[in-house]
């Protein structure tokens, strides 16, 4: 496993590793253990599928309308293309282990999404958190747009982002 990267906004913190399944194919493990109170908003990946599975605690789901939670030896897989979220809603930390397949670029997204919640660029709701974030708010952009193929924010909607974001992503490209 890779260090661990604190997201402060998720609430979560969070270590890679990359390796295969017994198929062969590529994954990326994502071990994260999430405090109460921690999650990430609705958000979908077109490409590929995610496999939760919940060591200690609890975490309750959402995959596309329903509510699951899911306990210590419990798992939920979410396929490409499903609208989900991850909540602790419980008084203990809860960890749980993430498999990716394919791997795609996640862990760039998580690690950069990471970075820029522990510098004050991105809030629990919407990319922006209060006057200072402005500063940031190309890098935003742009990190939402580069990762758009596998990673479908939904706030603000993907049309606000398309229509205005990548305009601002522009400023964040080296001359």
């Amino acid at each position: 496993m890779s260090e661990l990267h604190d997201d402060p906004i998720g609430r979560q913190r969070l270590a890679f590793e990359r390796t295969t399944d017994d198929d062969g194919d590529e994954v990326l493990l994502v071990e994260t253990w999430v405090d109460p109170g921690g999650g990430v908003p609705p958000h979908i990946h077109p490409t590929f599928t995610e496999v939760f599975e919940v060591f200690e605690g609890e975490v309750t789901f959402t995959a596309g309308r329903k509510k699951e939670v899911r306990r210590a030896g419990e798992s939920i897989t979410v396929p490409p293309g499903t609208r989900h979220a991850y909540a602790n809603r419980g008084t203990s930390t809860a960890h749980m282990r993430c498999t990716a397949k394919p791997p795609k670029d996640l862990e760039d997204f998580l690690v950069t999404t990471a970075r820029l919640g522990r510098e004050g660029h991105i809030a629990r709701i919407g990319p922006l958190r209060g006057p200072g974030s402005l500063r940031g708010l190309p890098e935003v952009a742009d990190m939402l747009r580069r990762h758009r193929e596998n990673t479908v924010i939904l706030n603000p909607p993907p049309i606000v982002q398309k229509l205005v974001l990548d305009r601002i992503a522009e400023r964040a490209r080296p001359a």
